[in-house]
C-alpha cells in the first residue's frame, strides 16, 4: 500500500508540474508553404520534447497581407515533402491559415502556441502594421493563443541560429507559461549580430510613398511604386536598434486604442440631430 501511495502521489506531482504534456504549436508564416525557412523553424522547434508542431500556411506568397481574410470558400491541401507529410496548405491569407488551424484542426486538441514565420525581410516599426507575419500572429491573439512571430533580413542571416533563437522562448513559454495577450515580433538583422535589444515598435525603414508613370492610356495610367530606404534616428525604438545590428523583440498588443484621447473627445461637444 505504502509503494502505491508513493506511485500516486510521484504521478500527481508530475501531473501538477506539466511533465510528459505535449506542447501544440501551430507554424504559419506568409510567404508560402514552399518556404525553406519554414522547413527550418519546424525542424529546429520539433526537436524540443513534448512538442507537437502543426503547419498550416498560405499556399502562395501573401507578403504584405496584414490580417486580412479571404472571404471566399477555403481550399485546403495536404503538403508533402521527401514522401512525409509537412503541413496543410491554405489558399488564403496568413490570417485565414491560422484561423483554420485554430478553429478545425484545434478544435478537439487546442494549441498552446502560434508561431509565424520566419518571414523574409524585417517587420520592425511601423510597417508592421502591413505585414502579413505580424497578422498571422495577430490572429492568434485574437483567438486568445499567444504568439511569436519571427522576421528576418533576406540575405545574410544564419536561418538555423534565428531557429535556435525561437527554440528558447519556446523553451521558455513551455516551461513557465507563456505572456497573456501580447505578440512577440522578433526581427534579426543580416552581419555581426551586436546582441538582443528589447524596443518599442517605432519608425519605418522604408519610404512608400513615391511612384513613377510607366505608361497611360486615354483611361489607364499604370505606375510602379518605388521604394527608399529610411535611416532611424531614434534610439529608444526597434528600427533604430535593428539598423545598428541588434536583433530587436517588441511587444504587441491587438488593442489600438489611443487612451489619452478619449476624454479629450467626450469634451469636444459632439451632439447628434436628434438630441
Amino acid at each position: 500500500m505504502k509503494n502505491i501511495i508513493t506511485t500516486l502521489v510521484l504521478l500527481l506531482c508530475l501531473t501538477q508540474i506539466g511533465v510528459g504534456q505535449t506542447y501544440r504549436i501551430l507554424i504559419s508564416n506568409d510567404d508560402g508553404i514552399q518556404s525553406p525557412l519554414i522547413s527550418t523553424l519546424k525542424a529546429e522547434i520539433s526537436n524540443l520534447p513534448n512538442v507537437e508542431v502543426i503547419i498550416v500556411a498560405p499556399a502562395q506568397n501573401q507578403s504584405g497581407s496584414s490580417q486580412s481574410t479571404n472571404s471566399g470558400p477555403l481550399e485546403i491541401e495536404k503538403v508533402y515533402k521527401d514522401a512525409l507529410f509537412f503541413g496543410y496548405a491554405v489558399n488564403g491569407r496568413p490570417a485565414d491559415a491560422v484561423r483554420f488551424g485554430i478553429r478545425v484542426l484545434g478544435k478537439e486538441k487546442p494549441f498552446d502556441l502560434i508561431i509565424s514565420g520566419i518571414n523574409r525581410g524585417s517587420n520592425v516599426g511601423k510597417l508592421s502594421h502591413l505585414s502579413g507575419t505580424v497578422g498571422a500572429a495577430m490572429e492568434g491573439l485574437y483567438h486568445g493563443i499567444p504568439a511569436i512571430a519571427v522576421s528576418q533580413e533576406s540575405r545574410g542571416v544564419n536561418t538555423e541560429a534565428s531557429s535556435q533563437l525561437i527554440a528558447q522562448m519556446v523553451a521558455k513559454y513551455q516551461r513557465d507559461g507563456a505572456p497573456k495577450g501580447v505578440v512577440l515580433s522578433v526581427n534579426i538583422p543580416a552581419g555581426e549580430l551586436k546582441g538582443i535589444a528589447v524596443r518599442a515598435m517605432g519608425d519605418t525603414y522604408l519610404d512608400m510613398g513615391n511612384y513613377e508613370l510607366k505608361s497611360e492610356t486615354d483611361n489607364k495610367m499604370v505606375y510602379n511604386q518605388k521604394l527608399g530606404l529610411i535611416r532611424s534616428k531614434n534610439e529608444q525604438t526597434d528600427t533604430y536598434a535593428y539598423q545598428q545590428g541588434y536583433v530587436t523583440i517588441t511587444p504587441l498588443k491587438f488593442d489600438w486604442t489611443a487612451y489619452e484621447m478619449m476624454e479629450s473627445i467626450n469634451n469636444w461637444g459632439l451632439k447628434l440631430d436628434k438630441e
